[in-house]
């Protein structure tokens, strides 16, 4: 699972007025090459929640994004590989998302995240 898909997600359980983001339990992490594309960096970076994106990066092992993000930025090679890295290239392959309420995991198998309720949560 990309870190681009983890800063999309949320718990929707019942009676949950904070599910994002969702803390990560890491077991596994592999990185995959990715070709750089300047354009859809550049459309993503407003769309993110960027402090998500930097805490979940650092618990994936990368610590590289800087605390703060802005449009001057988009501008650097070197802040546009990073991002690109953290937000494309590094994949949670095993472990599991973790309900920042509730604390209700749930697990990621194969990169799959399983968001899937059990029926007194919905």
């Amino acid at each position: 699972m990309r870190l681009l898909t983890h800063n999309m997600l949320s718990s929707n359980i019942k009676g949950v007025a904070n599910g994002f983001p969702l803390g990560i339990e890491v077991e596994k992490v592999i990185e995959e090459k990715v070709d750089l594309n300047a354009d859809f960096l550049k459309n993503m970076l407003f769309k993110i929640e960027w402090n998500a994106l930097v805490e979940a990066s650092k618990t994936l092992g990368y610590s590289e994004l800087p605390d703060n993000a802005e449009s001057s930025m988009l501008d650097s090679d070197d802040f546009l590989q990073k991002f690109h890295h953290a937000l494309l290239e590094l994949h949670l392959e095993e472990g599991a998302l973790v309900c920042p309420e509730t604390g209700r995991k749930f697990p990621v198998s194969k990169g799959i995240p399983n968001m899937l309720l059990h029926e007194d949560e919905v």
